[in-house]
């Protein structure tokens, strides 16, 4: 049997009729288990790339991903590579539909979903911007392919919101709505203050103060990790151990660099090696110090501050 984008090919693309549906359908769910395993590998879609798929079913504008579909409520569902690979999904639909950001489930695969009036040529326009957005992330081949929506249609299960404020999801929808590239950290910190104000309707500096706490050392912890929460850095989105001092001026600053480090220390925050950089992410095993820390100002007895 042929794969997906040849069998794809054959029937007329995304304007395939009907009758292909149910061969189109088969393809997909093996085109995704085979995606499912390549996210698995220290080197993704080296042969074969993996397949994101891209169809409109008059109603929303869908991605259909090899993600797993847990990671609508739980971030840390997905490694590091996976998310980017859902970022860049997000950063397409985001480009195309003006709706707030849904996410479901076929087949056990994370679906994405931008409501509103769409077409099979937005499913083609969003796969090309796919390609685009996806380009650069590290160890990853991608491409996108648009499915006719009646492939998809009536089998996407239980489409709803992220479930969180800060969920990644919603952070990756905010950075593409203000014209960045969610598959992109470099660009998810650009635009750090004003994705905080619109996930909080608060401005950035607002937010980032948890409360006047009386003591340096713990005001900045506090500080950095509501940040980085606010910002939904928790396991595969991270940021530059560089940019935990941003917006701290004068003896804070130099605090915040040291502070950080503390935080590493005693494993609230993870360290993740990259080619001539630190980055860092929140350690979702330390969610519940690291919750207590920002509201309560209560310190683990493992962090050593300043």
């Amino acid at each position: 049997m042929d794969d997906l984008a040849s069998a794809l090919h054959d029937a007329g693309g995304a304007h395939a009729p009907r009758e292909r549906a149910g061969q189109l359908r088969t393809l997909l769910a093996a085109e995704l288990a085979h995606g499912r395993g390549e996210l698995a590998l220290a080197r993704s879609g080296r042969a074969r790339p993996v397949v994101v798929a891209f169809a409109a079913d008059g109603a929303n504008l869908l991605a259909v991903t090899p993600a797993p579909a847990a990671f609508r409520a739980d971030p840390e569902a997905a490694d590091e590579r996976t998310w980017l690979l859902v970022a860049a999904a997000v950063g397409a639909l985001a480009e195309l539909a003006p709706g707030t950001l849904l996410a479901g489930e076929l087949g056990g695969n994370l679906v994405l979903a931008m409501p509103g009036t769409v077409s099979d040529e937005d499913a083609e326009l969003a796969a090309l911007g796919f390609d685009e957005q996806v380009a650069g992330v590290d160890r990853l081949r991608a491409t996108a392919l648009a499915l006719p929506g009646h492939v998809v249609e009536g089998s996407v299960a239980e489409l709803r919101e992220p479930i969180g404020a800060t969920h990644p999801l919603r952070v990756a929808a905010a950075v593409a709505r203000l014209g960045g590239r969610p598959a992109d950290p470099a660009s998810s910190d650009e635009h750090e203050e004003a994705v905080l104000g619109m996930l909080t309707g608060e401005s950035g500096p607002a937010v980032a103060r948890p409360h006047d706490d009386p003591d340096p050392a713990r005001r900045v912890a506090r500080r950095v990790l509501q940040r980085l929460d606010g910002m939904g850095k928790w396991g595969g989105y991270h940021t530059e151990f560089a940019h935990l001092a941003r917006g701290f001026r004068g003896n804070d600053r130099a605090l915040a660099e040291t502070v950080g480090e503390s935080l590493l220390q005693a494993g609230l925050l993870v360290e993740k090696p990259s080619v001539g950089q630190r980055h860092v992410f929140l350690n979702s095993r330390r969610a519940g110090d690291i919750r207590r820390l920002i509201d309560d100002g209560v310190v683990p007895s493992d962090l050593r501050l300043p």
